[in-house]
């Protein structure tokens, strides 16, 4: 049943939120108020493709689209230049052709939920539109309105700092960049991650410093683990929207428990009412494979297909329940001799790391032929038609040439 615009606001303020500044109050009365209200997240193209990650917050765009307000997606093409801090180490910069190849393909991924045509279409826009223009008269200007100690409160400086590790003078430059967004597209609110708050809040200052204009921020939750972890290529579990549909539903069928109701609340269409049945379903005793698995159908649903996703639980099933091999297994060809069984995975491209190839035959992980592999330096001759296995997921046929 279609939802009320009173309803529809709720669920915007409510769904995924983690903090909303200065207040829920003042951005509900401006939601209610009849105010167009322009709106944006960027999205530095640090990698070839948008992530689940990214699509918590392009959910949150689509409800302000559908409310009729202005949407704003904005690609940090000059942001990403620069980096922005980790909490270790200084980010690897990148070229200006690297960012442009990595986000060839974001409107096209994100256009799966927001209309970028239309009546009221999303505005697609790039930050070195204007940040590449700044003189460096008008970037030492717009540097007055920022204090090296108000920096110096970014929790990650300061882990730096007692970490003992570098902390390069161009990093502080990626808030107040980030900062100027806001000023150059003259937005009323910004939508990001929760770990972004300290960079949107600058923004939020710097619009009132220059424009005496009160802009709003919406935090989103961050889908991790409850130890606060969050779903990374490192891990292997996070899902990016270039992801087949077998190896999405496989990546949240690896999820915790825990993760369920939070999957769902980030990740779906769901609304808070549904999500909280979940959660009662949940500590009633019900099967959490069943909920993880009804989770990763929606999932695959959203960003392929229902039939995808009827098909990714089939072929799931298949290897897992039936301990089969998929259907649409791929096949590598090799030469006929002997290989370490490291230079065998590398060989078949099913890890390209051989450190991580390492730990994964260490840990159990590598089968050849449903026969587990526990010492690296064996050396397998394989033949035609042997099935090699990496991990939960990974397969791929060996064909002698």
């Amino acid at each position: 049943m279609a939802q009320s615009k009173s309803e529809q606001i709720k669920e915007l303020l409510d769904k995924g939120v983690a903090n909303i500044y200065p207040s829920r109050e003042f951005l509900a009365e401006r939601l209610n108020n009849g105010q167009k209200l322009r709106i944006y997240q960027g999205f530095d193209p640090t990698a070839s493709t948008l992530h689940i990650g990214n699509m918590v917050g392009i959910l949150k765009l689509k409800q302000f689209q559908e409310l009729g307000h202005e949407v704003i997606f904005l690609i940090g093409d000059y942001t990403a230049m620069i980096g922005d801090p980790d909490k270790k180490t200084a980010r690897q910069q990148l070229t200006r052709e690297q960012v442009l190849a990595n986000c060839k393909d974001y409107q096209k991924q994100a256009s799966r939920f927001l209309n970028f045509k239309g009546k009221n279409p999303v505005a697609l826009k790039f930050n070195s539109q204007w940040l590449k223009k700044l003189t460096f008269a008008e970037t030492l200007e717009l540097l007055t309105n920022f204090t090296v100690q108000r920096m110096l409160e970014r929790d990650l400086f300061q882990e730096r700092i007692k970490a003992g590790n570098p902390l390069y003078l161009h990093e502080f430059m990626y808030p107040v960049m980030q900062a100027y967004d806001s000023v150059a597209m003259d937005v009323d609110g910004e939508i990001g991650g929760n770990d972004q708050t300290f960079n949107m809040l600058s923004g939020r200052d710097l619009m009132k410093s220059l424009k005496g204009k009160e802009k709003f921020v919406l935090t989103m939750k961050l889908l991790e683990d409850p130890t606060g972890k969050k779903m990374g290529k490192t891990e292997g579990n996070m899902i990016t929207l270039n992801d087949s549909p077998t190896d999405m539903f496989g990546k949240v069928m690896s999820w915790t428990d825990n993760m369920i109701s939070l999957g769902f609340e980030l990740c779906t269409n769901a609304t808070m009412a549904e999500v909280a049945d979940l959660e009662k379903m949940l500590k009633n005793g019900v099967n959490p494979r069943n909920l993880k698995a009804q989770l990763g159908k929606e999932i695959v649903t959203l960003y392929h297909s229902k039939q995808k996703a009827v098909e990714a639980e089939t072929e799931f099933n298949k290897i897992f329940k039936d301990k089969d091999t998929p259907d649409d297994i791929s096949e590598t060809v090799i030469a006929n001799q002997s290989y370490n069984i490291i230079d065998l995975i590398i060989t078949a491209k099913l890890i390209t790391s051989k450190s991580e190839a390492k730990r994964l035959v260490e840990q159990g992980g590598v089968k050849l032929n449903d026969q587990i592999i526990k010492n690296w330096k064996n050396s397998v001759t394989p033949k035609t038609g042997d099935i090699l296995k990496v991990g939960k997921r990974k397969f791929t046929k060996l064909i002698i040439k």
